[in-house]
């Protein structure tokens, strides 16, 4: 299950929690647990309406006459951190930045070495040990970890070789030294340690089917760049769950990997990984069982990688579902004592609620039964688990009758597109066929992504964005025997008119849900977003999206996200719009509220269009908003 180093389990306790000022934004969803709730007062729901733009920083470097402006490399979904007045992130021209937080003015750069790129999502902040200085940990495309001085932006010598550590190792490359390896997510730093994940990609089908690097989630020591434990996301021979892959389907197994953000109980030292699907994430044939620890919520001990806890949120997973999400650290208040509990939620829609000491839910879950697969040799889990409470977030039924309903040019071209191909609608878990395209909502779209949602502890709410967007599969079978998802309406393309960027499922495409965490009932559903090539009545039809919420004690949700190319405020406790403004691409990123000089409280969020055939590419743009002196 894991394996520990002797002599460096004691390094993690060296040094105490995060020590920075409540109006830092020093880890990427702000806090340990993920919360993003934002502690200032400045801007609220009275004023939040007088917000005006304070910098805007471009990313893409200007040309020269003897130099072009270079290519962007990747749509940035980063979410900058913020220390000290100083923001840092990834630029998607192969560049990490550092900027006045309070202006925007660059105060260095750094280009990675050897063309390498940097994760799409953002860095990290590692706060020093009082003898080596705070560094950006960077994750990037090429299997790499790299340490920069956060004063200068110099590669720091002491970490790994001269600043780099190479994460494509044997012990985890299977054999595949060649195969990618990516670092979709920063790195996570707790203390003085460094967890990673790992992108090995989705699982081509084919004869190699699932085959290639591990997911294995490692732990790296800050100081020195040196490898302290590893968890075995696949069970190895006499490794609990190992029973969950038939015959030798764990062997050189790939995917289960953390991909998105892990999180950590500081006071207990508990670790909480969110892991992906197996590869390949569409096709189970040749991986019999419940494929442990595939979509599951996985809590080990921080500082050794010792396995505490699990809880599998999809068997057997062929829909591509993950628990990609930070598992959100909240306490729930029930029957007179406070239980420490995680939430996790992901594209499935279903929220979970679970003990984070023990893993158990705290609301209930029940097993219920779901279609097996006619697809030969697939042996689908005959049931899968469903939370008692809270109801699902998104949408979890799509027919012929609850196609969209509107403009009659849009109704007609998707009820053509479902007759003209034959295809087959249904719930949640509806299995994919072979040769005939079949469509469920959620899709791998729908529900909530990667960014997860934000936790209110004042008002008792857990708040998050979601899609309601379906994506059509249909299984092929291929010459060699094997299946794969195939055919011009399969793959990433979504359940839409892909010109004009219209779903075809029910509306709200997209919305904001608020969940009361101490009964588990949903507060409040609001629409989130306008679709602008609609009749004015008709455009009330939400959007699409990626990028989370972000929450401030004085009772504002800010969201970017949406494909319309807004960023708004809504009021926490309600639901209720109060500020919207245009931008020039969307903000398929999470925003972020910090304290900058002089007590100026601002809102920032990264736009540059999006990703994952969702939103418009272009757009290059860190953008901050404060509230004029008056108004203050």
């Amino acid at each position: 299950m894991r394996i520990a180093l002797p002599g460096l389990l004691g390094l993690a306790l060296a040094m105490p929690a995060l020590a920075e000022a409540p109006g830092d934004w020093a880890s990427n969803n702000r806090d340990f647990g993920a919360q993003r709730y934002v502690p200032l007062r400045q801007i609220t729901p009275a004023n939040v309406a007088t917000l005006r733009q304070a910098w805007v920083y471009h990313m893409k470097p200007a040309a020269s006459a003897d130099k072009p402006a270079p290519a962007r490399l990747f749509i940035s979904e980063a979410i900058p951190i913020v220390v000290a007045n100083t923001m840092y992130l990834p630029t998607p021209y192969g560049r990490i930045v550092a900027l006045d937080a309070s202006t925007g003015v660059e105060k260095w750069s750094a280009i990675l070495p050897n063309n390498d790129v940097a994760s799409i999502r953002g860095v990290s902040w590692w706060a020093g040990d009082g003898t080596r200085p705070p560094a950006i940990i960077v994750g990037t495309r090429a299997g790499r970890m790299l340490s920069y001085d956060a004063r200068t932006g110099a590669l720091n010598a002491w970490f790994g070789t001269d600043g780099v550590v190479e994460l494509k190792t044997p012990e985890v490359m299977n054999g595949q030294p060649n195969a990618a390896y990516i670092q979709p997510s920063p790195p996570f730093v707790w203390r003085n340690l460094i967890f990673t994940g790992a992108g090995p990609g989705e699982g081509p089908g084919g004869s190699n089917g699932g085959k290639g690097p591990a997911g294995d989630t490692r732990a790296w020591d800050a100081r020195t760049g040196k490898l302290v434990w590893t968890f075995h996301s696949v069970p190895r021979p006499g490794e609990l769950g190992h029973e969950t892959w038939g015959g030798d389907s764990w062997r050189d197994r790939s995917g289960v990997n953390v991909w998105g953000w892990m999180t950590v109980d500081d006071a207990r030292g508990i670790l909480y990984m969110p892991y992906g699907a197996p590869n390949n994430d569409r096709v189970g044939i040749d991986r019999p069982g419940n494929n442990l620890f595939s979509s599951s919520i996985v809590a080990v001990n921080a500082a050794t990688g010792k396995y505490l806890w699990h809880f599998q949120v999809v068997h057997h997973d062929v829909w591509d579902m993950d628990t990609q999400s930070p598992p959100t650290l909240v306490d729930v208040k029930r029957d007179g004592r406070t239980i420490p509990a995680l939430v996790s939620v992901n594209k499935n829609s279903l929220m979970f609620v679970l003990d984070r000491v023990t893993g158990k839910p705290v609301f209930g879950v029940e097993e219920r039964p779901v279609p097996p697969s006619t697809i030969p040799g697939e042996q689908l889990s005959p049931t899968q688990p469903f939370p008692v409470l809270p109801e699902p977030l998104a949408q979890t039924e799509l027919s012929r009758a609850n196609l969209y309903k509107g403009e009659a040019a849009h109704e007609a071209y998707c009820a053509k597109l479902v007759d003209d191909n034959a295809m087959k609608l249904g719930p949640i878990f509806t299995p994919l066929e072979l040769d005939r395209y079949t469509v469920s909502l959620p899709g791998t779209q729908g529900g909530v992504n990667y960014y997860g949602g934000a936790f209110d502890p004042k008002r008792r709410l857990f708040v998050a964005n979601i899609n309601n967007l379906a994506q059509p599969m249909r299984m092929v079978r291929q010459a060699d025997g094997s299946y794969v998802n195939q055919g011009p309406l399969a793959g990433t393309r979504r359940f839409w008119d892909a010109d004009r960027r219209l779903p075809c499922g029910p509306t709200p495409w997209g919305q904001m849900v608020a969940v009361d965490i101490d009964t588990g009932k949903i507060a409040w559903r609001t629409t989130l977003g306008v679709t602008d090539a609609f009749p004015e009545a008709l455009r009330e039809t939400g959007r699409p999206g990626l990028g989370g919420t972000t929450l401030t004690t004085t009772g504002l949700a800010f969201v970017g996200a949406t494909d319309d190319e807004r960023f708004r405020a809504f009021e926490t406790a309600t639901g209720k719009e109060v500020w919207t403004t245009k931008l020039d691409a969307a903000a398929a990123s999470t925003p972020i509220v910090y304290g900058g000089a002089g007590g100026h409280e601002f809102v920032a969020v990264v736009a540059t269009g999006g990703s994952q055939n969702i939103t418009r590419l272009d757009g290059d743009e860190v953008i901050a908003w404060s509230l004029p002196d008056g108004a203050r």
